[in-house]
């Protein structure tokens, strides 16, 4: 009994590290009011339509923040390296320079896609943000010490700000590989089906033209029948999951589109390509064929 006593207080004695810490954020509900006021203001302030699309990253098929954030990071980290060294203090500037400027396109990205997150993301998201505005306000400020001469300061102020843009990419990092934000979220179905024709189900047990879901072994797919054509693909969102079988279906620009109900990303229908984001990963899909006897067969589109 005393050695479970003693067990169990060496176990609360257990170091806190950084990993709890982000874990502990996901479930804090302290900043949930400026998370829903700010997340909203984005929303109203870039809403749908290229700007937002291209700050998704919808044109290159993947995230734009990341990206954009590891220049920032690298020439800040250059800049602080070149000073360790006293190699050179133009050169450092420069770096520091390129890394605030790019800093501005790349929060711009990443408020844009924060903006679109599940609420313990969010969380995690939000305080990654104040870390990352830190560490820009001290940069900015090491660099117009530099610029007037005050070096040793500037020097200073770089250390503090690459400690802060630290801590930023720790979370950042968290919300990718702990959280998935960014990731895909589509089921692989090519990996995951069989080869070969399945059937789904009889055509006529399909409504005309309203999504609905079906499954394929344990997979759930968007189903929806125009006639005697029927699209299907991945149920689940490649964003964040979200049903798309519950989602609105639209015309852009002459296509079919589904609207995912939770964040809006929107699917075309003929290839379960990106029309509009948050997502920027593409919706598997199936091919179909209608066997003579009134059933539907599906199976994975290549290509």
């Amino acid at each position: 009994m005393k050695e479970t006593v003693k067990a169990g207080r060496r176990h609360s004695r257990r170091f806190v590290g950084p990993r709890d810490l982000a874990d502990r954020l996901e479930k804090t509900r302290a900043l949930d009011r400026p998370i829903r006021v700010v997340a909203k203001a984005v929303r109203e302030k870039i809403g749908p339509g290229r700007l937002r699309d291209w700050l998704h990253g919808v044109p290159t098929g993947k995230p734009l923040h990341p990206p954009l954030a590891t220049v920032s990071l690298g020439c800040w980290l250059s800049a602080t390296l070149l000073d360790a060294t006293r190699t050179d203090p133009r050169a450092a500037r420069v770096l520091i320079a390129a890394g605030v400027g790019g800093a501005l396109p790349t929060a711009a990205a990443g408020i844009t896609d924060w903006s679109s997150l599940h609420r313990e993301q969010q969380r995690v998201g939000f305080v990654h943000m104040l870390a990352n505005l830190t560490a820009l306000g001290l940069f900015s400020g090491s660099l117009a010490l530099r610029l007037t001469g005050r070096e040793r300061g500037g020097r200073w102020l770089s250390v503090a700000g690459l400690s802060a843009a630290g801590i930023g990419g720790y979370l950042g990092g968290h919300l990718a590989y702990r959280l998935a934000a960014g990731a895909n979220h589509a089921e692989q179905v090519a990996h995951l089906v069989p080869l070969g024709w399945h059937d789904l189900c009889p055509i006529g047990d399909l409504p005309e033209g309203r999504p609905v879901a079906r499954r394929l072994g344990y997979i759930q797919l968007f189903v929806m029948r125009h006639g005697d054509t029927v699209a299907v693909m991945a149920d689940r969102c490649s964003h964040l999951a979200g049903p798309l079988h519950q989602g609105r279906v639209v015309m852009e620009d002459g296509e079919p589109c589904v609207v995912c109900p939770w964040h809006g990303s929107t699917f075309r229908l003929a290839d379960g390509s990106v029309a509009h984001g948050p997502a920027t990963a593409p919706q598997p899909t199936f091919e179909t064929r209608l066997r003579g006897d009134g059933v539907i067969q599906v199976r994975p589109a290549v290509g």
